[in-house]
């Protein structure tokens, strides 16, 4: 009996890793930089996959082992994940989903050593699963409920102009188009100023005009950066200069 229910949590763990390497594959998309996630995601799965051909051993790995794996990868992850997070803030889903997986491994550990601790360790133990707990729920909050990228997004509009790709659900103008936020005020001339260069490009003018009374309302381009708007003066420039001969010409700081 006790090794049914031992194999059978060994097949939750790893249907637990499964499931955490796939979603992150899967929502890297969402991501202005998805190689990050999506790596660690890649991680997840092939050491998920490799442990599921282990159970045909005859010494498969056993539970601890597995959270002993678990607490090791959501602590690698943690630490990639809140680096993005908090100091790069190109990505949101590594640190989250580590989280799960850390949490499960080091609360897997506690339940399995639970019987051996004293009253002093088991309450200890209790006041760390709660502060794990509460950690998580941070995690979950600031990274997939208001995890904001518009800093990103437009370092990833400004990779996709460099690149050549002004259209499409990847290109430079969708990334522009996500890449302000009401709470960060300064980081909205420099996506108003990139749409309305872009839309001029394209010879979407309707939408030029839409952008350029965006930009206006926030105090036009004595707010963003003269190299900023030189870098995609040139780039679409380099990328057909007929059509960036529409663009209104650079001001004085490009002498």
């Amino acid at each position: 009996m006790l090794l049914l229910e031992q194999e059978s949590l060994r097949w939750i763990l790893l249907g637990f890793e499964a499931l955490i390497g796939l979603v992150l594959i899967l929502a890297s998309k969402s991501q202005p930089f998805p190689l990050p996630s999506r790596r660690f995601g890649w991680i997840v799965l092939s050491i998920a996959l490799l442990l599921t051909l282990g159970q045909l051993a005859p010494n498969p790995v056993s539970v601890l082992g597995h959270l002993i794996i678990l607490t090791g990868l959501g602590s690698f992850g943690l630490l990639v994940g809140i680096h993005h997070l908090i100091r790069t803030r190109r990505e949101v889903l590594i640190a989250p989903f580590s989280g799960f997986l850390f949490c499960v491994g080091i609360g897997g550990l506690m339940v399995t050593t639970w019987p051996d601790l004293n009253t002093f360790e088991q309450w200890s133990g209790f006041a760390a699963l709660v502060m794990l707990g509460g950690g998580q729920t941070w995690l979950v909050f600031r990274g997939l409920l208001i995890g904001r990228l518009p800093l990103a997004w437009s370092q990833a509009g400004m990779v996709a102009l460099q690149r050549g790709f002004i259209d499409g659900p990847d290109g430079a103008i969708a990334c522009f188009e996500k890449g302000w936020d009401a709470e960060e005020e300064h980081l909205n001339p420099m996506a108003y100023v990139a749409l309305h260069r872009l839309n001029l490009f394209v010879g979407n003018q309707e939408k030029a005009t839409e952008w350029l009374h965006a930009l206006e309302d926030v105090g036009g381009e004595k707010g963003v950066a003269p190299e900023w708007i030189k870098a995609i003066h040139e780039a679409l420039t380099r990328l057909d200069p007929q059509a960036a001969s529409h663009l209104p010409t650079l001001g004085g700081s490009e002498e």
